[in-house]
């Protein structure tokens, strides 16, 4: 199991994209959680196997069609993030 915490910025609040990253994350066996930050970026934890979590970094590039994702940034973590379920914060 691998865990990464991503920040996405761009235009990616108030389009969707928390909502997208559930479902994106809910149809490959993630776990973890998206977050909206003050400074508008979103903050993403995913955790699972790696071949799912690069999945979902490739979709969270592209994001949901009113979305304009400008950058991510990955980094790895540790276990102790780990949670269970995927959900909105």
């Amino acid at each position: 199991m691998e865990i990464k915490k991503g920040w996405v910025s761009g235009r990616v609040q108030g389009v969707g994209f928390r909502y997208f990253t559930q479902q994106t994350a809910e149809s490959l066996g993630l776990e973890g959680y998206a977050k909206n930050l003050s400074d508008g970026r979103v903050e993403v934890l995913l955790s699972g196997p790696s071949s799912r979590i690069t999945e979902a970094q490739q979709a969270l590039t592209l994001g949901p069609e009113l979305a304009r994702v400008s950058s991510v940034e990955w980094m790895d973590v540790d276990a102790e993030s780990a949670m269970a379920g995927f959900r909105i914060l």
